[in-house]
């Protein structure tokens, strides 16, 4: 017997070894500077570019733009750093600053705002952390979701971290570490949720991560183009229950994409209803917590300055599957609704992607876009996300960033008191949907 026992434990030693190294594999560490002499830790103090070989290093030609003070890595211009990294979450520590004034932004993967404009005085040092999902398609050894052509180069899906730093970021460290067993908040949606991977789009699940303790991981799976069925026939829903564990949580957006499908038994009282009931049991089976978004609004006016309804009975259709299931509901039409006729007809255009023509590289035609949001419009509807939680009073409210401001559709904010650095990398080409 006692025999047996010393087994079992050498064998539960091994395996907690085994993992304990395993995970500690994951964990990187840099110190940036001409002065970076730290051990076990990479020292960069030369402008390296990415290589697979190394597994880390600054990506898409962004080397360039960087000089190294004794103790930093600055620039005046966005710096891309690629960590290469298997599936899973992180927690990232930097520690910022530099014997200059700074200001650092910091978007994660395909734009995911972590860090907006932290300005650091000069000889003054920050630390900063976040939380970040890095994922790949794959679910096992036989499926993975189906990526569409044009969404395969997207940072989201890629062997690696990226990080851009932007601004005149300073950034003196960075530190990466595994984090295995972390809340998730998992984002099924469509172009009006997703990451938007480049300029001049956006949407709100990428700028919610801003809000959002390092107690909890937000994993946006949001397809640009997709509704409830196809979302369910690209895998995507399978990928996310493949991960989900007891207590993380489900947001589902959906209409925008759904409200175009024809044939009989597809409508708002029908397939709509029926799948956003799969979604829910399905993620309660898992033990997972649902949440009912209502589709963002589009940008479209009466000519008496109210806001023209163009989701027919889809928003309706999801109040009532809400009711019926006992499932928390933010009602983002309504909230969008208020913000857009309070912004007026014009107004409201600064928070889509409207701009002239000859305003981004290559763009020789102007945008006018009433469905996508940029960086402006995205982040209010972040807010509308994030003030929806309050109000319900949800357990959630405990992984919100503290002292986040009152929010009032009503009264949104203005385009003239919005600031945020650009991405450099740019599309003109609209995402799918509409």
């Amino acid at each position: 017997m006692i025999h047996h026992k010393t087994n079992l434990l050498n064998l539960l030693f091994l395996v907690t070894t085994l993992y304990v190294t395993a995970q500690s594999n994951l964990n990187k560490s840099f110190n940036f500077g001409t002065n970076s002499k730290a051990l076990n830790i990479i020292n960069i103090t030369e402008a390296i570019a990415y290589a697979e070989t190394t597994g880390y290093g600054f990506d898409f030609d962004t080397a360039e733009n960087i000089k190294f003070t004794k103790q930093a890595l600055t620039s005046k211009s966005s710096v891309y750093f690629s960590v290469k990294l298997p599936e899973g979450f992180y927690k990232i520590d930097l520690v910022l600053g530099d014997k200059k004034c700074s200001e650092t932004t910091v978007k994660a993967e395909s734009r995911r705002l972590m860090l907006k404009e932290s300005k650091i005085n000069k000889k003054d040092t920050i630390h900063y952390s976040f939380m970040v999902n890095v994922r790949t398609p794959k679910i096992d050894e036989n499926s993975s979701i189906a990526i569409k052509d044009r969404d395969k180069n997207q940072l989201n899906w890629d062997n690696k971290l990226t990080l851009e730093f932007s601004g005149s970021p300073a950034i003196q460290s960075l530190n990466i570490t595994s984090v295995p067993n972390i809340t998730t908040i998992f984002l099924a949606g469509d172009s009006t949720v997703t990451d938007q991977d480049v300029e001049p789009w956006a949407s709100w699940g990428q700028f919610f991560t801003n809000y959002v303790t390092n107690d909890a991981v937000v994993a946006n799976y949001a397809e640009s183009g997709s509704s409830l069925s196809a979302f369910k026939s690209a895998k995507r829903l399978d990928k996310i229950l493949s991960l989900m564990k007891p207590g993380d949580y489900l947001f589902i957006e959906f209409a925008h994409n759904d409200e175009k499908q024809k044939g009989e038994g597809i409508g708002p009282w029908q397939s709509y209803s029926n799948y956003l009931k799969e979604y829910i049991t399905k993620a309660r089976e898992k033990g997972g917590i649902p949440i009912l978004f209502t589709p963002t609004q589009r940008r479209a006016f009466n000519t008496d300055g109210t806001l023209r309804e163009t989701h027919g009975d889809f928003p309706a259709a999801m109040r009532k599957v809400a009711k019926d299931l006992n499932v928390p509901l933010i009602d983002i039409t309504k909230m969008t609704t208020d913000m857009y006729e309070a912004w007026g007809d014009e107004p409201s255009r600064h928070a889509f992607v409207q701009y002239p023509a000859n305003t981004f590289p290559g763009q020789s035609e102007k945008l006018e876009d009433n469905t996508h949001f940029n960086s402006f419009g995205a982040n209010e509807i972040a807010k509308c996300v994030v003030q929806g939680i309050k109000d319900l009073n949800l357990d959630l409210v405990k992984f919100l960033r503290p002292n986040i401001p009152e929010y009032n559709p009503k009264t949104p904010d203005l385009i003239s008191n919005w600031t945020l650095p650009m991405s450099t990398r740019f599309e003109i080409e609209k995402p799918d949907g509409n």
